[in-house]
This record gives structure tokens, sequence and C-alpha cells, in this order.
């Protein structure tokens, strides 16, 4: 354990290295490489994952979790993490947990290192649908109400960290778990090291926003900031690391001479992001409250943040269940660009002002036209236009 200590108190030093199956493979050599790490988390599982991993599963048994986590991220960093005394908690184990293990510890004996790998079960209920089905109140969909579908092909717990913390405290070096909340990757980690108890709610709430801050990697350097034509050097944004303190507060920073922004509106935007009633957030071991938190910038890429509070969580369990249901296509276009006003100006006049068609003019184009891309209101013809070239310009027939 390499926690750092400031000669009044023990740090925890937590390094939040995926935000989902696909994110950027950087982040994990940029935390280890910083040198300013204890513990190295990763998590891989949106509610999308699990239906990909449940369809690699029934193509291939032995897959059926996050792939990346062991062949690209792992094999990048274990020797590192090995000799630098870093321990690795993920969910990478989707649908097939033991499968990943397996995948890992061949990987480490590949490299010849010896690793101790704990595996968290327990999250699949497949084999309780039926008394579910039966039950005198039977499960049902959470928003719509709608009964279990006739054919499920998963259906897997939000375990909390509890047995995170436990295969910690047996000395494991990676801990690979099947469906946990986001958070509890991180929560684990700190409930090991600071012995924090199941009756600790407010503790317990602490260390879920600690690990709700980092759950979504970049989000709280700057990925998800509103004012995102302010965050520099966005092709070496850093990711994000807490600083943990065993009353619950934390510091969240980036490792040095990387890019992104830490200031309190930026992790306040992670704080609220996907949390459904701030008041009460529902969690497997707290129902946390994020009202009376207080986020306070501590330096430059420095934001402190403290004041969660909790209370006990509720007796059940949320459940994300596939199934098959045909097939359905979906289809995203994402545009980049660094002048923001203009973009947004541009998309407002294409949805609500823009031509149905064009007519090119010999007249010399409005000095407006000549500068922008976007389409402008002519001043002579009051129709919207833009340059066809430096002396001519496409006018709309509206």
């Amino acid at each position: 354990m390499n926690s750092s200590n400031n000669g009044k108190e023990r740090i925890v030093r937590i390094g939040g290295a995926s935000n989902f199956w696909g994110d950027s493979s950087v982040g994990a050599p940029q935390l280890v490489a910083s040198g300013q790490i204890d513990y190295l988390v990763f998590d891989y599982l949106a509610e999308l994952t699990m239906s990909i991993l449940a369809g690699a599963r029934l193509k291939k048994p032995e897959l059926g979790y996050a792939t990346d986590f062991v062949s690209v991220a792992m094999k990048a960093v274990l020797q590192d993490v090995v000799k630098q005394g870093i321990r690795v908690v993920s969910n990478a184990g989707g649908v097939n947990p033991q499968g990943c293990a397996d995948a890992l510890a061949a990987l480490a004996a590949e490299q010849g290192i010896a690793l101790k790998i704990a595996v968290v079960s327990g999250d699949d209920v497949s084999p309780l649908l039926p008394q579910l089905r039966q039950a005198q109140s039977p499960v049902r969909e959470l928003q719509s109400g709608a009964a279990l579908p006739e054919r499920v092909l998963t259906a897997n717990a939000y375990l909390g960290a509890r047995p995170i913390q436990a295969a910690l405290d047996a000395g494991a070096q990676v801990v690979i778990t099947g469906r946990c909340v986001d958070s509890a990757v991180t929560l684990g980690v700190l409930m090991h090291e600071f012995k924090w108890q199941s009756g600790d709610h407010d503790l317990l709430a602490a260390g879920s926003l600690a690990g709700h801050i980092i759950e979504c990697g970049c989000q709280a350097t700057g990925g998800l900031h509103i004012d995102w034509d302010t965050v520099p050097d966005w092709p070496n944004i850093g990711y994000p690391i807490v600083e943990c303190s065993a009353d619950g507060s934390f510091v969240v920073t980036e490792p040095a001479d990387t890019g992104g922004k830490l200031t309190p509106a930026v992790v306040g935007e992670q704080m609220l992001y996907e949390i459904g009633d701030p008041a009460a957030y529902l969690l497997p071991d707290v129902t946390a409250d994020f009202t009376q938190v207080r986020i306070e910038q501590a330096g430059e890429h420095r934001v402190r943040v403290h004041g969660a509070r909790g209370h006990a969580p509720t007796a059940s369990y949320k459940v994300s269940a596939t199934y098959v249901d045909g097939f359905k296509t979906a289809a995203q276009l994402t545009i980049v660009g660094s002048t923001r006003p203009q973009r947004q100006g541009a998309r407002a006049r294409r949805s609500s002002r823009a031509p149905a068609r064009c007519s090119c003019s010999t007249a010399s184009a409005p000095t407006a036209a000549r500068n922008s891309k976007c389409w402008v209101r002519s001043p002579a013809t009051a129709r919207m236009c833009r340059p066809c070239s430096r002396a001519r310009w496409c006018c709309g027939s509206r």
C-alpha cells in the first residue's frame, strides 16, 4: 500500500481509468505512469453493455466480459501495477466474471507474474426468475410496470461494495466483479482502507460520491462541462484521481501535465449526473443525500468535496435484465468543432430558417456571408444566403 501521508492523515489515492466499454485506452497507462495513485478502478458496464456481453456469451461461452480490460488495459500496465503495488478493482467481468479472471490469470502467467485475483459473483439472479414470476407481487419493469418477458437471457442485480471490501481484506491484488453499481469499485476500496462499517451511512455516502465523480472517467475533468470550449488540451485530457480521507472528504485532481479542467462547476455537473433525486440517491450500500455537499477550489487542478450525508439503504436491489426482442437499429452523427457560437447559430438557422432550394447569383456576396459558412439574411433581398464563391452567393427561394 503506497497511500500518501501529509504528516497528519493518511490519504488514499484512487484513479478512475474507464467510463464505459469502448472508452479511450490511454486512461490506465496515464494514471499508472503518473505515480499519483494507490488504486486503479475501472467501470465498464452500461446497461447496453450487459446486452452486448450477453450476446457475446451466446456465441462463445467463454466470453461475456469486457475483453479490452485484459487484452488492452491490463496488458499495458500489469507489470507496472505489480511493481508499484497498485491494486485494481474492475467490473469488467460483465456476465462472466470468472471468464475474465481466467483470461487475466493467463496474461499474468504469460508475463511471468504471480497475481492474486479475486472474483465477486452472486449478481446473477437468473435462477430466481421462476420464483420471482410466481411471487404474490411479481417482479415488474421498474418504469413501465410491464411483466418479465418470457425469454430472459440475463438478470443481474446491482451489488454493492461489501464483497469488494472482503476481497481486498483477503489480500487480492485484482478484484473482478460482474454487475455492481458503478461507484462500488471505489467505495469498496475505501471501506477496506478505512475500515468503514455498514452502519456508517455518512461515510458510505461520501465514498459513494467519490466513486460517482470518477466512474465516468474524463467527464470529471471537463469532458461533461457545458462550457466545453474553455477546457484546455482535450487530446491530452487527464483521467480523474480522488485523494480520499478517512472522514469522507476528498480532493478531485488529475495527473500532472495533462489537459482538462477542474473547477467546482465541472465536478458539480458530474455529481448530478444520472443520480435521480439528489436527496435520495438509491444505492445498495446506502441512500445518499448530496444536497448539503460543498465543492470548493483547493488549488490549481484541485477541487475539494465534502458534506455528503447518508441513510440506511432500501431492502431491495435493482436488477438489469436482457431479453431477445427482434432487431433495433440506431444511428448517430457527432459533429465536433471549436467555435461554439457559430456552430450553435448555424444549427439554429439550419433547423428553422434554412432555404428549401438555392440558386446562385452573380451579385457580390454580402460581407457577413463571405466571412461565414452559415446562412445569413441578405439586406438587399431579405432572403437567406450563403457564399458560393468569393464573388457569388447562394440564396434560397424563401
